[in-house]
């Protein structure tokens, strides 16, 4: 079997980032909002997750696109969306309704992400050499 064309791989990975690109530049554009989202979920030194947040999700995605370490960078995203997914989208604790509803699609539609990430690393892994 033919190997896809190159731009056709980077565009599926440009889409995979795309949250985390327009994610990191946001946050990195209104670092006050960001300290703030972080301060909302009590994460521990609000400012320090904020900082680390917006490296990790724009390096890890600089990583993915240029294929150096991809394998990492997309270990780095899963594990990061797994986490954040589950301080973020804690739908079972909403009483039933529209809310819910919401929150739990979300939460499983990041954990599809989270799989896309782990399929990058095992392809990387395997096959990118």
């Amino acid at each position: 079997m033919a190997r896809p064309h190159p731009l056709l791989i980077w565009t599926g990975l440009l889409g995979l980032c795309a949250a985390y690109l327009q994610g990191g530049l946001n946050k990195l554009l209104d670092y006050p909002g960001a300290v703030t989202e972080a301060a909302h979920f009590n994460l521990p030194l609000p400012a320090v997750t904020a900082a680390a947040t917006i490296g990790l999700e724009l390096l890890a995605s600089a990583m993915i696109l240029t294929g150096r370490l991809r394998w990492l960078g997309a270990l780095a995203l899963g594990a990061f969306t797994v986490a954040a997914t589950l301080i973020a989208n804690r739908y079972w604790t909403l009483p039933p309704g529209q809310e819910r509803f919401m929150m739990a699609n979300a939460f499983y539609e990041h954990l599809g992400l989270a799989g896309a990430f782990l399929l990058v690393f095992a392809w990387d892994r395997t096959h990118a050499r």
